[in-house]
């Protein structure tokens, strides 16, 4: 069939889609050359397929006449829309109330549509469909629901995807609803419930298959924490992912009571116990592609009395995420050389500072999994373990035993270690065996909360820390912060005259600083990959400051913080936020993001 031949778009206004129109159109519009059109039409024409027309057009990798780019279902769900007349919708699975759409439509009626409720207000529903131009359902929606219908255009793999998830957890908390979850007030139930099905997936109770699909949403969505919070009249279940936190679903009290009955069960935590703060954590397995064993992933699980009920969080350790070298985490050459030569020393103190959020556990586990060879033994004092690590000698600090930092690390001396981590320094006792520790040959890392790495050092003679120690222990500081980086797949560089402002104020930012070097700053645009931020994953930026002899002259005669900065800088420090500068000309962020989480150069 020749190209020419195609039926015009007014011949098509009123029936499923067809992947010969839809070459025909796409030439039209000069999306495609005549060309790629006729290869196209050869392709699919010897090859028969029982998927979406748009999904067909996109596995032949057609390339578009004006820049070679290859369209993919995305892009040619977006020019159809166009085409059409409609809006063009991106479906961000954090941003639909899931219950309010399984009430617009059953599972049914949406798969034989192929069309899927996404926004529903007092007097209009929002409906993404594959397939524009059958609408005969449309006048049906209307009279049932008493609201308008307003289609916009999606792409037909995310519907199939979203639809089954959507009203699958819909019926899910119904069922749970229903089935005497109104708070479980008799906890007896659901302990014997779980008693009797010690795997996730035993049974189909309600409870527990949207437990299931709250941990599974989760690890697809890349969440690092859970929220489970109590409300007045609905709990609310929020993600923290890249750093901030989604809201994700609204339920009845009733089924989040449940859910967390349910969650402490497995987590070896008192169940009815719901006044005082409890710790637990629960290792479940992330599903597998073609029913193969997926992943082994640890949560760590944190309940807290709050004023409408048991608020709770669980964290989220993804082997996924893992970082196995410093480049991953962000180092650049520069820092990354000289925290190798820290790590290097036979004994000393290397401090990590940040505020809570920051990083510094990951940092600190990575430098330490690559120190934990055969040849030595590694052990740490925490309050919470983050992560099991088998390399580790791993210690839970229990202040109802009289086991704080302190004491475990006076414990763990007679444990003839050779690298001890200590979680955090809190109070002098801590910091006094911290040093004590150094000064016996023991190379030590430990973190403190400082705004930046000379600040350690006042913090440090604030605890009672004399300086002639801290010059004897101390051989380094290393100030983070986190940010997000931006989405390859969707960023797009800055126009000229963006550029020019953009490095003009970089410049001003970064002052007596210079950024040197090419300058290649991107901005955000947001796609499916990144659910429409612009932004996907985080990155570290680093500040590290190594104690030299100058510096430690500085500490005995003169402990002026503005005196320690400037000598750090002298002896190679770059500054938090000239990190950050270096990132944004690099494309990797956003100057937005480095302010916002950075303190200025001083």
């Amino acid at each position: 069939m020749k190209t020419s031949q195609t039926p015009s778009p007014q011949k098509k206004l009123d029936g499923p889609l067809d992947w010969r129109t839809l070459v025909g159109w796409l030439r039209e519009d000069g999306v495609i050359s005549t060309e790629e059109a006729e290869r196209t039409t050869t392709r699919c024409a010897s090859a028969h397929s029982s998927q979406h027309p748009l999904q067909r057009l996109a596995v032949v990798g057609m390339a578009r006449a004006a820049d070679s780019h290859v369209l993919d279902v995305e892009t040619l769900t977006q020019w159809l829309a166009k085409r059409a007349g409609l809006d063009y919708m991106r479906i961000d699975p954090l941003k639909v109330d899931v219950g309010k759409v399984a009430d617009v439509m059953s599972a049914a009626y949406a798969e034989r549509h192929k069309v899927l409720p996404v926004l529903v207000s007092p007097t209009e529903v929002v409906v993404a469909t594959a397939e524009p131009f059958v609408r005969d359902w449309v006048p049906e929606v209307e009279r049932q629901t008493r609201r308008t219908v307003r289609l916009v255009m999606s792409s037909p793999q995310a519907i199939n995807s979203f639809t089954g998830e959507f009203f699958a957890l819909a019926k899910s908390v119904r069922a749970a609803n229903k089935s005497g979850a109104q708070g479980f007030s008799s906890f007896e139930q659901l302990v014997e419930l779980g008693k009797a099905n010690k795997q996730l997936d035993a049974n189909d109770q309600g409870v527990v298959q949207v437990v299931d699909w709250l941990w599974q949403y989760a690890f697809d969505q890349r969440a690092s924490d859970i929220h489970l919070e109590p409300r007045r009249e609905q709990g609310v279940i929020r993600f923290r992912i890249d750093g901030v936190l989604h809201p994700v679903y609204q339920m009845p009290m009733g089924v989040m009571n449940a859910m967390t009955a349910r969650i402490k069960l497995l987590g070896r935590m008192d169940v009815v116990e719901r006044r005082r703060p409890q710790d637990g954590r629960i290792k479940t397995l992330r599903p597998g592609v073609g029913g193969a064993r997926g992943d082994e992933v640890e949560m760590r699980l944190s309940t807290l009395p709050t004023a409408f009920g048991e608020k709770l969080v669980m964290r989220i350790f993804d082997p996924d995420s893992t970082v196995k070298d410093l480049s991953a985490l962000g180092f650049a050459s520069h820092d990354a050389q000289r925290w190798e030569g820290l790590t290097r020393h036979p004994h000393g103190i290397v401090l990590v500072t940040g505020p809570t959020g920051s990083g510094k556990t990951t940092t600190l586990y990575a430098t330490l999994k690559r120190l934990a060879t055969e040849e030595v033994n590694v052990s740490t004092v925490e309050d919470p373990i983050e992560m099991i690590e088998p390399a580790f000698n791993q210690t839970q600090v229990q202040p109802h035993l009289d086991l704080d930092f302190a004491q475990g690390l006076r414990s763990l001396m007679r444990q003839d270690p050779d690298i001890i981590m200590v979680g955090e320094v809190r109070d002098l006792a801590t910091a006094e065996m911290a040093v004590q520790a150094a000064l016996t040959g023991h190379l030590v890392f430990t973190t403190l909360h400082t705004n930046d790495a000379p600040s350690a050092v006042m913090r440090l003679m604030e605890l009672g820390i004399p300086p002639y120690l801290i010059n004897a222990t101390v051989l380094g500081v290393l100030a983070q912060r986190l940010v997000r980086t931006l989405c390859p797949a969707c960023r797009q560089p800055q126009g000229k005259e963006e550029t020019v402002a953009s490095r003009a104020t970089l410049a001003e930012l970064v002052k007596p600083w210079q950024v040197s070097g090419s300058y290649r700053p991107y901005q955000p645009v947001g796609c499916v990959d990144c659910r429409m931020t612009g932004f996907r994953g985080r990155m570290g930026l680093y500040e590290l400051l190594v104690v030299t002899e100058a510096f430690k002259d500085k500490v005995s005669r003169e402990p002026v913080l503005d005196a320690l900065r400037k000598q750090a800088v002298q002896d190679g420090m770059r500054p938090l936020r000239l990190g950050g500068a270096a990132r944004v000309a690099e494309g990797l962020t956003t100057m937005d993001e480095v302010l916002a989480c950075t303190p200025p150069v001083q």
